[in-house]
């Protein structure tokens, strides 16, 4: 296990330096709408969310002609061996999968992968499945793994499924599913709003801008969650902004101790004029977290998963559907 570790802090520091053997602990949110209520890391709700949404994509790697040869396939369920795992805190924990290392998992940014896991059977007797989407927090290009964030539910079918999974044991992987497709330069000046674990696809946004010389766009980003130990990717997102100006983060927490300096409380209008780009027609806002914070920030999505309209503090700030965008 500490190979495993000092492996993922070499290649893929996302976490902060005591997630691993620390006492800290993720939340369970009295955000008045609970960041628990996150069913995966991508903050997605169902299967249904994946296939009936009108806005996203689902990827042919097929047609990529002539690029390196990629581990998943959007129309067929592969299976991915366990190669390890690591508690993260009392009830998050990151699995890393493994697959041909001369391949790319094929993910592109920003988008995620579907699980699938048996789960009964139906009257006839066909096997039943249980579907989840999830968010890596490896590095898209990396060749050979990828690394899934869980926070394990007491009552998630998925997550217990991945709880119980031991090195060797497989998971079956579909996807990628698109959300939106960034590009280098898309927008000016990109603003996030993210809940608890629905940082993962702000990180793949930030990742694939930072790490670029020729990409100037500008980010800022508001993360909310209950205390500053359930800050996940605390270490990695203050390293990236310390060594990066284009990039701003701010943290606001439920729970302050008296020492806390950042922000208090659940997001705010005051928060976003002050950490977030002006509404324009160079601005996109991404908001990810649970049902509750989506309809204070943003309003939910509508009813068949498209993006729906804008409401909450953003419409109140004059934001438009073209200028934000809901994973």
């Amino acid at each position: 296990m500490a190979t495993f570790l000092r492996r993922l802090v070499n290649a893929a520091p996302a976490l902060r330096s005591n997630a691993f053997g620390g006492q800290s602990k993720i939340h369970s949110s009295k955000y008045r709408f609970p960041i628990g209520a996150i069913a995966a890391v991508s903050g997605g709700i169902s299967y249904m969310y994946y296939v009936s949404s009108s806005d996203l994509v689902h990827l042919d790697q097929k047609s990529e002609a002539g690029g390196p040869k990629v581990a998943l396939k959007s129309d067929k369920w592969i299976e991915f061996k366990l190669q390890d795992t690591a508690r993260v805190t009392h009830d998050t924990q990151l699995f890393r999968f493994s697959f041909d290392p001369t391949e790319k998992l094929g993910l592109h940014v920003a988008s995620c992968l579907l699980t699938r896991a048996p789960s009964g059977v139906d009257a006839e007797g066909k096997v039943k499945y249980v579907v989840r989407p999830y968010t890596p927090i490896s590095d898209p290009d990396s060749k050979g793994y990828f690394d899934l964030l869980i926070k394990v539910y007491p009552q998630g079918k998925m997550s217990q499924h991945f709880a119980s999974l031991k090195p060797g044991d497989v998971v079956e992987v579909k996807g990628p599913i698109e959300k939106i497709r960034y590009s280098p330069n898309m927008k000016k000046h990109i603003g996030m709003i993210a809940g608890g674990t629905g940082i993962t696809p702000m990180l793949q946004v930030i990742d694939a801008i930072v790490k670029n010389p020729d990409d100037n766009t500008q980010v800022s980003l508001i993360y909310g969650n209950v205390s500053p130990d359930d800050i996940l990717l605390k270490q990695k997102l203050d390293l990236l902004a310390s060594s990066h100006p284009n990039l701003k983060v701010f943290y606001t927490v439920d729970n302050p101790p008296k020492s806390w300096k950042g922000g208090k409380g659940y997001v705010t209008k005051d928060m976003a004029i002050k950490g977030l780009p002006a509404p324009g027609d160079d601005t996109l806002i991404l908001v990810c977290g649970p049902p509750g914070m989506m309809k204070h920030i943003s309003g939910e999505k509508a009813k068949d998963y498209s993006q729906g309209e804008i409401a909450g503090i953003l419409q109140e700030l004059g934001y438009t559907k073209e200028m934000v965008y809901k994973f």
